[in-house]
């Protein structure tokens, strides 16, 4: 894969791989993973889908290979949060100068729910939104317009407010097999040889040589 293209299609400004637009260190994309959106600029991703991702916290997100990313999928950071055991929803820390506060407790304004991780082959639906925290599994499905607040177990395909199983992609041995055949991770040519069966879902004709 040429690593700095950003349009996997030709005369297509309307979906990018992720990838080479990124520019923030805390967020990490995988190979092939694409975005589309026929609304924003795609390659503004970074500005308009991922909300509340203060430095100060350092969390992070991370997204894993062969992901397809749909308009207006957004990914909500624990700054985006209030602290729960305060007395107050107000977020008194993040106005350290008004109520002479010591600037390093700023992150004691929200409740932090740490990282959120997408595996790999994850399809994330129309502006579904994903909450801080969250582990979303290999080959999960993710509704349109889900609010995803819990992980997400690998090949299951979930949807609503807040988002439920709705059901299983395949069998527990075809999943099983899936996850430790890990597709993903094979080199171009391998993958290129296996396209058929792959988009066939014919998994016994997999060659893991």
């Amino acid at each position: 894969m040429d690593t700095d293209k950003i349009y996997p299609r030709s005369n297509d400004m309307e979906t990018v791989y992720l990838k080479p637009v990124i520019k923030n260190p805390n967020i990490i994309v995988g190979d092939y993973t694409m975005y589309n959106d026929f609304v924003k600029n795609p390659v503004d991703f970074e500005k308009n889908n991922v909300l509340y991702h203060y430095p100060v916290n350092n969390d992070k997100l991370i997204i894993g290979r062969f992901c397809s990313i749909a308009c207006g999928a957004r990914f909500m950071f624990t700054s985006g949060n209030h602290a729960a055991k305060s007395l107050s929803n107000y977020p008194f820390p993040l106005f350290f100068e008004e109520w002479d506060l010591d600037r390093i407790n700023v992150t004691d304004a929200w409740d932090n729910k740490g990282d959120i991780t997408i595996g790999n082959d994850v399809w994330i639906g129309y502006e579904a939104v994903i909450m801080q925290g969250v582990h979303i599994g290999d080959g999960a499905i993710i509704a349109a317009r889900a609010v995803i607040t819990r992980d997400v177990a690998p090949y299951t395909v979930v949807g609503g407010v807040p988002a439920k199983e709705m059901r299983k992609r395949f069998d527990d041995k075809t999943i099983t097999s899936l996850m430790e055949i890990e597709w993903w991770n094979w080199k171009y040519k391998k993958i290129k040889n296996n396209i058929c069966a792959i988009m066939n879902g014919d998994i016994d004709n997999l060659v893991n040589d």
